[in-house]
């Protein structure tokens, strides 16, 4: 893998991490506390789809593996965060 494949796996990681903050999953490193804003995490979950629509048959099949495995992460997260907003208390 050459650098640059390694950098574009950099950039998912950066995206993935946004988006698990952005759930709550975990803390914000700057305020170190757990924040949720689910319409910023969809944003990066569309951030990384529109990656890989765009990359598409360009990237190497690690990098394409692991961002299939982010998208399935964030996606099934999402999913449970959202359900979580919807339970009455």
């Amino acid at each position: 893998m050459d650098k640059h494949d390694q950098l574009f796996i950099q950039l998912l990681y950066i995206f993935q991490q946004s988006a698990m903050q952005s759930m709550g999953k975990i803390k914000n490193p700057l305020t170190d506390k757990v924040e949720r804003n689910l319409d910023q995490a969809q944003n990066s979950i569309d951030l990384l789809e529109m990656l890989k629509e765009k990359t598409r048959n360009n990237i190497p099949p690690e990098a394409s593996k692991i961002l299939d495995g982010f998208l399935m992460e964030l996606r099934l997260n999402y999913i449970d965060e959202v359900n979580k907003k919807q339970v009455p208390s």
